[in-house]
């Protein structure tokens, strides 16, 4: 079922990547919400992902490793979920305006364009 919006989405840092810009990624929302394949795949992913951050991180504190390097990788983790929380914001918005407008009429309101800028904002937040 295709999405109100459909537009690029930032993904889960890799926990090697030292900070770099994530790959952008789809996921297809409205207006099933986590009942359509795509977006719960790609939550599930989010979340497979930060979870074996955690592991790793919970590996270097066992072996006693520097303190900075732990807290970088909890910050990549925390940056990661927090993209999956953007995500999952954005799913909602999709799914309960998808239910209540048709999808021409939210094309023809350029609410794709508005939703696709409040996802980029939030993305920004700190």
């Amino acid at each position: 079922m295709a999405s109100l919006l459909d537009t690029a989405q930032p993904d889960d840092l890799d926990p090697t990547a030292g900070g770099q810009t994530p790959e952008p990624v789809t996921a297809d929302c409205a207006p099933g919400g986590l009942m359509e394949p795509a977006a719960r795949t790609d939550v599930l992913n989010r979340l497979k992902r930060a979870e074996g951050q955690l592991r790793g991180i919970q590996r270097m504190v066992e072996r006693g490793e520097d303190c900075l390097k732990v807290a970088q990788q909890f910050s990549a983790v925390r940056r990661a979920l927090d993209s999956t929380y953007v995500r999952m914001t954005v799913c909602l918005l999709e799914q309960e305006i998808g239910a209540r407008l048709s999808p021409e009429t939210a094309l023809a309101t350029g609410l794709p364009e508005i939703i696709g800028e409040l996802e980029a904002m939030l993305s920004r937040r700190g």
